[in-house]
C-alpha cells in the first residue's frame, strides 16, 4: 500500500545565551555563559523541537545550509533527511559544529515523528528499561571546597547514587579536593572525576590510583581524549576497579569505531547534540555493543533520557548547567526520581514545550 507523505514545510533556528549562576571551569577550560541552539521542524500541523548545545554559527548553518536541505521532504523519512545533511556539509568538515548542526535539527525531526504519531520517542524507537540511573555532574575546578561539598553532597541526599566532580586545573590540590567529596557524600555514593583532558600519561597514572584509594570508580578523559595510545595505557595500568571513559568528543560513528578498536575506554560516551542527533547516538550505541562495551550519554539529559531507555544505557549524566537550562526553558524538563529519569509516556516526542517568552530575554 502506498503511503502518502508528510513534507517538512519549514525549519526554523533560534540561539539562546544563559549566563551560569557561578563562574565554572573544569579541567583545560573556564566559562561563563551556556548557548542553547534550538531548532523547530514543522510538519503536517506539529512543531518538533530539538537543540544542541553549541555556538550561535551553529544556527546561522541550519539556517544558511541545513534547512533547505530537509524542507520538503517526508517528515518520516528522518534517515534519508539525516543522510542528506550529512552529504550536504561535506566540503565543510565533520567534527565539530557540523555535527552539532545537523544533532539539532535530527533531533527535531525525531520529535517531530513522534508527535505526527502522537507517541513519546521512547515508544517510537522501543525501550529496553523504563528509566535510565543518573549521575549528578559538576563540581567545577571553580568551586570552593565549601560548595563542591555542598552541591555533590546535595545530590547525595536527593538520593542520586553517583556524582561528578571535575579534577585537573590545579593537579596539586586534587586529593584534597576529592578527599572533601568522599567525606560530603560518605562511602555508599560513587565517585566520579573527570579531567577533560588536562593530565599527562605520567600524571593519569598516578592520579588513577590515588583516586581509586578514595573509592573513585570513573576516571574520564584522563588524557586529551584523541590520545588513544594514553587512554589504553592508563586504561591497562589503573586499577581495575575504575573505570577510564571518553567520547563525549565523537562526533561520527568512526571516531566511535576508532576508540573502541583502540581499546581505549572501558565505558563509551556519546552525546547526541554533538554526534549528529538521535540517529547518531544510536549509531555509537551500536558500536559499542559490537564491542562489548557499555554506553554513557554526557549531558543534555532531557535528549538522552529516552534513547538512553531504548538502547539500554548504563547512565545518564545529570549535568548541572544543562538541568538548569532546560528547567528554565522548557516545559517538562525531567526530575529525578530515586536516583533515575523516567520518560514520560504521556506526552509525545521528548515531552518538551518551549517557553518562548521566557527564553527571549536570552536571545542570541
Amino acid at each position: 500500500m502506498k503511503r502518502d507523505g508528510v513534507p517538512i514545510e519549514r525549519i526554523r533556528a533560534s540561539a539562546y545565551t544563559i549566563p551560569t549562576d557561578a563562574p565554572e571551569s573544569d579541567g583545560t577550560l573556564e566559562w561563563h555563559a551556556t548557548t542553547l541552539v534550538l531548532v523547530e521542524a514543522m510538519a503536517g500541523g506539529k512543531a518538533g523541537l530539538g537543540y544542541s548545545y553549541a555556538n550561535r554559527a551553529t544556527a546561522v548553518l541550519v539556517h544558511d545550509t541545513l534547512g533547505d536541505v530537509v524542507e520538503a521532504r517526508d517528515a518520516l523519512d528522518i534517515g534519508g533527511a539525516w543522510t542528506a545533511m550529512v552529504a550536504a556539509i561535506r566540503n565543510l568538515g565533520r567534527p565539530g559544529i557540523a555535527s552539532m548542526a545537523i544533532a539539532a535539527v535530527d533531533n527535531a525531526l525525531w520529535d517531530l515523528k513522534c508527535r505526527l504519531l502522537d507517541v513519546p520517542l521512547i515508544t517510537l524507537l522501543g525501550a529496553t528499561r523504563d528509566a535510565i540511573p543518573i549521575y549528578g555532574s559538576g563540581g567545577f575546578t571553580s568551586y570552593t571546597l565549601a560548595r563542591l561539598q555542598e552541591q555533590l553532597g546535595g545530590w547525595t541526599r536527593a538520593g542520586i547514587r553517583m556524582v561528578k566532580m571535575k579534577v585537573g586545573r590545579e593537579p596539586e590540590a586534587d586529593i584534597a579536593r576529592v578527599r572533601s567529596v568522599r567525606e560530603a557524600i560518605g562511602p555508599d555514593t560513587a565517585l566520579f572525576v573527570d579531567a577533560n583532558g588536562a593530565y599527562s600519561r605520567k600524571q593519569a597514572l598516578g592520579f588513577a590510583q590515588a583516586f581509586a584509594d578514595l573509592g573513585v570508580t570513573w576516571f574520564e578523559e584522563p588524557v586529551p581524549s584523541d590520545d588513544l595510545e594514553g587512554l589504553r595505557l592508563i586504561r591497562d595500568d589503573a586499577p581495575p576497579w575504575i573505570d577510564i571513559t571518553a567520547g563525549e568528543y565523537g562526533y561520527d560513528v568512526v571516531y566511535f569505531r576508532r576508540m573502541c578498536e583502540a581499546g581505549a575506554v572501558d565505558v563509551l560516551q556519546a552525546d547526541a547534540t554533538r554526534c549528529a542527533g538521535v540517529t547518531g547516538f544510536l549509531r555509537a550505541a551500536d558500536v559499542a555493543m559490537a564491542y562489548h562495551l557499555p554506553l554513557s550519554s554526557h549531558c543534555a539529559p532531557s535528549i538522552h533520557a529516552h534513547p538512553c531507555c531504548a538502547v539500554g544505557a548504563r547512565h545518564l549524566e545529570y549535568f548541572h548547567d544543562h538541568v538548569r537550562i532546560e528547567r528554565m526553558l522548557f516545559d517538562g524538563a525531567l526530575d529525578p526520581v530515586d536516583g533515575a529519569l523516567r520518560p514520560a509516556r504521556d506526552r509525545p516526542g521528548f515531552g518538551l514545550t518551549f517557553k518562548a517568552a521566557d527564553a527571549q530575554r536570552y536571545a542570541a
